[in-house]
């Protein structure tokens, strides 16, 4: 009786993607999710409120695979500059995930400015990685593998260097190796952080 329950679930979060990714959120209703997940009405809200609620665990679930990579990344490298460098490779799981989803991923940008509730679930784990980021760069100059930096505008860039990527990996995603894209530009950046020989000999 659970696993059933679990396998409605699935179908009706399976289903709701694929006909937001089709028609958009504001064009698809519940009637439709039904349809497609070949359930009733009664079933879908028994596991949710509200179309809307389908959306935002859509949005949570895959927020949530991005903070346990990168939870992973972080605990797993030598120094700050590899665990960054590592978390590049993200981008290529990100990518094989995101696969034929970019209609979704857009759905998720274009409702979070029409949608408040949907810009705070959407802007909260992005403000959370700036201060992962920012925090992991302070650690990397207190461990001497980085030099004094502006921590919080050094973790915007790498913000900025994610999110430009993946938005071109879902746009284009035969265009070039993205994920070995990010890892060569985390590399240039790490490298353009690390403290210089003199300053190593000094310290």
């Amino acid at each position: 009786m659970q696993e059933r329950s679990a396998e409605t679930r699935a179908d009706i979060l399976a289903s709701a993607e694929k006909l937001f990714s089709q028609q958009g959120y504001e064009g698809t209703g519940v009637a439709e999710i039904c349809s497609q997940a070949g359930v009733s009405k009664g079933a879908f809200y028994h596991h949710f409120p509200s179309k809307h609620a389908v959306f935002m665990t859509l949005l949570e679930d895959w927020l949530n695979i991005l903070d346990r990579q990168m939870q992973y990344f972080q605990g797993n490298a030598k120094s700050v500059p590899a665990a960054l460098i590592d978390m590049a490779g993200m981008l290529r799981f990100v990518f094989q995930s995101a696969g034929g989803k970019l209609p979704m991923f857009l759905e998720f940008w274009s409702q979070a400015s029409r949608d408040r509730e949907v810009w705070q679930a959407t802007i909260a784990p992005y403000r959370r990685f700036h201060q992962l980021f920012s925090d992991m760069v302070q650690r990397g100059v207190q461990e001497g593998s980085l030099q004094t930096t502006n921590a919080q505008e050094t973790a915007w860039v790498i913000l900025a260097l994610a999110t430009g990527i993946l938005m071109q990996g879902l746009l284009d995603a035969d265009g070039a190796a993205w994920d070995e894209v990010g890892k060569h530009g985390l590399e240039a950046l790490m490298k353009g952080l690390s403290p210089s020989q003199s300053e190593t000999e000094k310290a």
